[in-house]
């Protein structure tokens, strides 16, 4: 009764199609986004749990992971926290219809998220770098690394390792590209267009993540359709839903660094 009235009221003031009844107390933004995250951790489940069931089944499963690798990942994590921090602050000052502060904390979020990823690329070098790759990885120079006999003997350790990171890597790049649309719109295309250009002609041919790179491609390609096809100025609903988006990244670090990395430290 309520919803018709509102409806009612907003035709009769030339406001038809503005006004969005809520479903459970939420606008369907949010909605669409949290049945999306519902879905999403599903897949994070199965990686996690398939992680989990090979460390149990397996005779031998490895520690590759040092004082340097757990230093690293730990600052990963103050790198994610912080995320998480900076974007709540974020939101609050969309909330408050604060433009510029909106920018600032969302930008400082991805100054984060893109901290994590280069994190994560240089642990994953050193650790290619030492023999522990998969069939399609680059093999690494010289003599054979101190884990190649790893990747001999129990595939299934980079197998769950690479897939359960590389995944969650993919969706920190995805929220950092998902973040500068929201923040800066069309401006952030041509940043986005430089970076991509820049890591295809830097990044060299035998690194993993010379394939990687596609991904910001197709990234950019996302954003333009999106950005052209139905540009908008995006308000404090959408920050709040992009936070949502980040969050659950966060969240599902918070089990990859103790069961991935803690679990498997070299004593």
């Amino acid at each position: 009764m309520a919803n018709a009235a509102l409806e009612h009221g907003a035709v009769e003031h030339g406001l038809s199609g503005v006004y969005e009844a809520p479903l459970f107390g939420a606008y369907s933004k949010k909605v669409g986004m949290w049945l999306f995250l519902a879905s999403d951790s599903l897949t994070f489940g199965a990686l996690l749990f398939a992680f989990s069931y090979n460390r149990i089944s397996t005779q031998g499963w490895p520690t590759p992971f040092g004082k340097d690798s757990i230093a690293n990942a730990t600052i990963m994590t103050a790198c994610l926290l912080s995320s998480s921090l900076t974007m709540v602050l974020g939101v609050f000052a969309a909330q408050r219809r604060d433009r510029a502060w909106t920018r600032n904390w969302l930008l400082a979020t991805m100054v984060f998220g893109t901290a994590f990823i280069v994190l994560h690329g240089m642990e994953w070098s050193k650790l290619i770098s030492e023999g522990l790759t998969l069939p399609g990885f680059p093999k690494p120079a010289g003599q054979a690394g101190e884990f190649a006999a790893v990747s001999a003997a129990v595939p299934q350790f980079p197998a769950t390792f690479f897939g359960l990171t590389a995944m969650h890597m993919l969706h920190v790049t995805i929220g950092v590209i998902y973040l500068g649309v929201v923040a800066f719109r069309k401006w952030f295309l041509p940043v986005l267009g430089v970076i991509w250009i820049a890591g295809y002609f830097l990044i060299p041919s035998d690194n993993v993540f010379h394939y990687g790179i596609h991904a910001l491609g197709l990234g950019l390609l996302v954003s333009a359709v999106i950005l052209f096809l139905k540009p908008k100025d995006y308000d404090a609903h959408d920050v709040e839903v992009a936070g949502l988006y980040w969050h659950f990244v966060d969240l599902v670090w918070m089990f990859i660094f103790p069961l991935v990395y803690l679990m498997s430290t070299r004593i």
